[in-house]
Parts: structure tokens; C-alpha cells; sequence
């Protein structure tokens, strides 16, 4: 705005104007896109020598990219309800992938009960595409979601129509995204017309089963002595090719300059070379390679496209998210706003915590602990809880000199380790 010559009225009454016609401008659409077991190395943007991620590098190259990016649960289902709700597990009180299984077996009462009053934990937190539905938003949710129906998680509309529906567990419908095709997001997004939306984009992809296109798989086969790592090579292609999908349907309707897009990965996947699954140090640990991820946030014209070194955490997307609509986290989220750089770079340590597959008690988060970690710096702990990992040692690690967790320095910096001990013990809530 060009204020010369103005007398001060005319400034004051442009000044209100222009408050006034942002105040009703539409808010930024919301595009949350979700990588399902894969590691952080593994897309070309972060180094990966062979893997082929085009649109993601792409993506990149039009975000802010925070490489040191993390969730604070690598399994998963708590990592998937910590991305909608802004809360640590212990928080949501969703640790595990399921309930204790009963001497019977899955097909008992009690199990079954167990299912629904984990599912009913997510109508007890506060959600993002709830809150985002109370000021006008529209929503869809597509892919993994293990919380019942998928208006449960304050979506509008969905494809996974949760337990105890067949194939309920963790997505049912919702799983046929990306792997069949993208047709019933770009139906919700021709629906949407003028309303601002939040997609919550999240495939099962490249999770297993690891069974790529042979046109894709033939890219990677004389690059591995293992089919099993280039069966899973091609998967990170395919969930690569199903994100160009969606970011050039958003170009083709005229959407990209009004969207947020938000990219993070649920938790970590080292493939065996030998064999199918995961290696250790993977998914389910409290290792970089469980629980690290980059992050993402491209918002055309507001961010500048940059790449920041500073840990962040999953729990910082939603007071983001929030932040952009002009509204208030509520009091229990800890994460900050990722394009608030001060509050970034003011924050001292991040923190995580790992839970058992199966919970021991749906009820009580600390009896399913397995580990919490705590990443101040370059330097990592990583905490045993004796209950549970009755052998686990207190792990050090300085991860500017040891990336990948090899050396353990616990033993060596003594001074260091109870010093953020209590800072674990203190975000934990444990008088130190």
C-alpha cells in the first residue's frame, strides 16, 4: 500500500479497510501429506543415491524443508493420531496399534470391547479437521486411519469406514488410495467449490506389501544384489509418482497458490536384505531410523522455499495448521508454529516417547512405555523404561558425528546424560 500524499484519515480508513478485507479473505487450504514406513534417507531431496523422488524433490525445492524432522512415536498408529491431534501419545492416550490380546484371541468380547474404547479416545482430543470444520472448512480424509469411521476424526467426508466393518482395523476403503488410483480425492476436491478444504492424504504406500509395478520394479533390480530392497525402492517411487498426482491436480485446478502442503512420514523403515520386514534400529525403535523424518510446509507467496537445520517435531504441524487459519493451539499442544522462527530456534530440546505394538493397559500410557528419548542439539538420549526393556542401557549419541547411532557415549559424558534425564523427566511430568 502506497501511503503518500495521504491525509491521516484516508491512511486510517485504508489501514481498516485493508484489516477488514483480510480478516474475509479466504483461509489456506490444507494438503497433510503422509509417507507410510519409510526412511528418512530415502528420497532424493535428502541424498538417497538411487531412489527416484521427482515430485518430492520438486516439493521440496518450493518448501521450507526441515531434514531434521521427527515423530515422537515410530509406530504407526500413535504417530498417525499425534499428526491430527497435536498431541504426544501419552497425551491421546493412542500407544499401541491394538489392546492387550485376551487368552482367546482377537474374536473375544473383551478384545472387541477393548477396540472401541481405544477408537473412542479420538472423541475425547481436539482435531484438526474438526476445528478447522468449525470455521467453514471442508474435509477428506484418504488412506491409513485406525480410529473408527472417518467422520470420527471430524472429517466431512472419507473413505475409510473403520471398525467393525471388515477390514476395519486401519484404513479398509481408505487403503485403495494412491496403490488404485487418486479419482475419490480429486472428486472431494471438485466438490469442494469455493469452500477452503484440508486433505489428509495418507497411503498405504510404501508400506507393505511390497508390490511395485514390475515398470518400476524393473528400474531397481540391477541396482541391488536384494529384490527384497528393490521391491522397496519402487515402492518409495510409487508413493513419489501418487504425490505428483495429487500436487499437479492441484496446479490443474488453479489450487497451488492457495494451499498449504504439509509432508511428513509416520515412522521410519529399514528393509532386510535378506528377508521381508524391517531391519532393527527401524520402525518401533527409538532410533533415528524409527523415528526421524524430513518435514515439509510449502505455502506459495507467505514461505520462502529454504532449508532449516533445527530439530522439529511432528506435534509443531498442527499449531502450524492452526497458526496459518488465525487460530489459538489449544493449551495441552507443546509444538510450536514451524513458520514462527523465533519460537523454532528458541526451543531448547524435542522430545519422544516409544510405545509396545499392543498396549498393556488401554487405560494407563507409562505401562505401555517402552523408551522416551530427548534430541537437544546434535546430541540424542535415548531412556529405557526398566519395567518394560528390563536389558536397555541409557544410550548417548552425538548425531553430527554418528548419524546413524553406532557409538553410544553414555558411558563417557556421564554430566550430560542427567542433565537431559531431567529434562525428559521433567516434560514427562516426573518430579526430578
Amino acid at each position: 500500500m502506497n501511503l503518500k500524499g495521504m491525509t491521516w484519515p484516508a491512511i486510517a480508513l485504508a489501514l481498516a479497510l485493508l484489516v477488514a478485507a483480510r480478516a474475509e479473505a479466504k483461509p489456506p487450504n490444507i494438503v497433510m501429506i503422509i509417507s507410510d514406513d519409510q526412511r528418512w534417507t530415502d528420497f532424493g531431496f535428502m541424498g538417497h543415491p538411487i531412489i527416484q523422488t521427482p515430485n518430492l524433490d520438486k516439493l521440496a525445492s518450493q518448501s521450507l524443508v526441515f531434514p531434521r524432522g521427527y515423530v515422537p512415536s515410530s509406530l504407526c498408529r500413535p504417530s498417525l493420531a499425534t499428526l491430527v491431534t497435536g498431541l504426544y501419545a501419552h497425551q491421546h492416550k493412542i500407544t499401541g496399534n491394538e489392546p492387550p490380546i485376551p487368552p482367546g484371541g482377537k474374536n473375544t468380547p473383551v478384545y472387541r470391547q477393548q477396540r472401541h474404547e481405544m477408537i473412542a479416545y479420538i472423541d475425547k482430543v481436539p482435531l484438526l479437521a474438526k476445528t478447522l470444520g468449525d470455521i467453514g472448512y471442508v474435509s477428506h480424509q484418504s488412506g491409513k486411519w485406525w480410529e473408527g469411521h472417518y467422520s470420527r476424526g471430524g472429517f466431512t467426508a472419507g473413505m475409510t469406514q473403520g471398525f467393525p466393518n471388515p477390514g476395519g482395523r486401519h484404513g479398509d476403503e481408505g487403503l485403495r488410495i494412491g496403490r488404485e488410483g487418486m479419482q475419490p480425492m480429486f472428486d472431494f476436491l471438485d466438490s469442494a467449490g469455493d469452500k477452503p478444504f484440508f486433505v489428509y492424504y495418507a497411503p498405504f504406500l510404501p508400506h507393505t506389501p511390497h508390490n511395485p509395478p514390475e515398470r518400476l520394479l524393473s528400474k531397481y533390480q540391477n541396482k541391488t544384489d536384494s529384490l527384497f530392497v528393490a521391491k522397496y525402492w519402487a515402492m518409495c517411487d510409487w508413493f513419489d509418482e501418487s504425490c505428483g498426482e495429487l500436487l499437479d491436480y492441484l496446479d490443474k485446478k488453479d489450487l497451488t497458490d492457495d494451499t498449504i502442503v504439509l509432508f511428513v512420514t509416520d515412522n521410519g523403515w529399514i528393509q532386510k536384505p535378506h528377508a521381508r520386514g524391517y531391519a532393527p534400529k527401524s520402525k518401533r525403535s527409538p532410533y533415528d531410523g524409527g523415528v526421524r523424518t524430513p518435514i515439509m510446509v510449502r505455502w506459495p507467496g507467505t514461505v520462502k522455499p529454504s532449508r532449516v537445520e533445527t530439530p522439529v517435531i511432528s506435534t509443531d504441524l498442527v499449531p502450524t495448521v492452526l497458526a496459518a487459519c488465525g487460530l489459538e493451539p489449544s493449551a495441552e499442544m507443546q509444538g510450536v508454529n514451524l513458520l514462527d522462527e523465533e519460537k523454532v530456534n528458541g526451543r531448547k530440546a524435542i522430545f519422544g516417547e516409544i510405545f509396545g505394538h499392543n498396549a498393556v493397559d488401554i487405560h494407563r500410557p507409562a505401562a505401555n512405555l517402552h523408551y522416551r528419548w530427548c534430541i537437544e542439539g546434535n546430541w540424542k538420549l535415548i531412556v529405557p523404561n526398566k519395567a518394560n526393556i528390563a536389558d536397555g542401557v541409557e544410550e548417548l549419541y552425538d548425531l553430527s558425528e554418528d548419524p546413524h547411532e553406532e557409538k553410544n557415549l553414555a558411558a563417557e559424558c556421564p554430566d550430560r546424560v542427567e542433565k537431559m534425564k531431567r529434562m525428559v523427566d521433567r516434560w514427562w511430568g516426573v518430579e526430578s
